[in-house]
């Protein structure tokens, strides 16, 4: 009985120390990439603070198959055009795009890859 209290205390610690990180490193809010379209999206996104404004991070576990004129941006339970951030910068791997002035990233709650060229989704990190 002891050592099946001890597998439970195990998975219940493994589960706190799996959530952790997400909040670790001064990370702001934090959210999974998901494919939409056909497409392979994953990884992590973050909005955060960054000298008085905002910016949208893509985290080094970010991947992407790829698409013509993918662009990064936010939506409110759906993508926002207004909100278009600029080109991907790269594929697979961490990189950051400035929040335009005037945006309130608190008022949505998506980070959208967006293919401008055919005017659809690419993927999707949903907060």
């Amino acid at each position: 009985m002891k050592r099946r209290l001890f597998l439970n205390l195990s998975i219940a610690a493994g589960a706190t120390t799996l959530a952790s990180p997400l909040f670790a490193g001064g990370h702001g809010r934090l959210a999974e990439f998901k494919g939409v379209n056909g497409h392979i999206t994953t990884g992590r996104a973050e909005i955060a603070k960054k000298d008085g404004g905002f910016v949208v991070n893509l985290l080094d576990d970010f991947t992407f198959d790829g698409a013509p004129d993918p662009k990064i941006a936010l939506g409110k339970n759906g993508f926002d055009k207004s909100t278009i951030m600029g080109p991907l910068k790269i594929l697979n791997g961490a990189s950051s795009y400035e929040v335009p002035k005037g945006i309130n990233p608190d008022d949505y709650n998506e980070v959208w890859v967006w293919c401008e060229r055919f005017n659809v989704g690419l993927g999707v990190a949903k907060f």
